[in-house]
């Protein structure tokens, strides 16, 4: 998963657009997890996570804004 530090080096657009892609990823493993596909379920808890960890960072910037 992608680091905070690593994450704070991008820009308001880019967050978002990983924020959209997480989502989706998180989509995807939801159904494969309804058809008990997913391989590792971890991996679906640090996906949110990592969403968490965007979420975070733009609330951070917009407060800033």
């Amino acid at each position: 998963m992608t680091k905070v530090s690593e994450l704070r080096d991008l820009g308001l657009e880019a967050l978002r657009q990983r924020e959209r892609d997480i989502e989706d990823e998180i989509f995807q493993m939801r159904i494969k997890k309804s058809m008990e596909q997913l391989d590792s379920p971890v991996k679906l808890r640090e996906v949110r996570r990592g969403l968490a960890r965007v979420k975070t960072l733009l609330r951070e910037l917009e407060k800033q804004a």
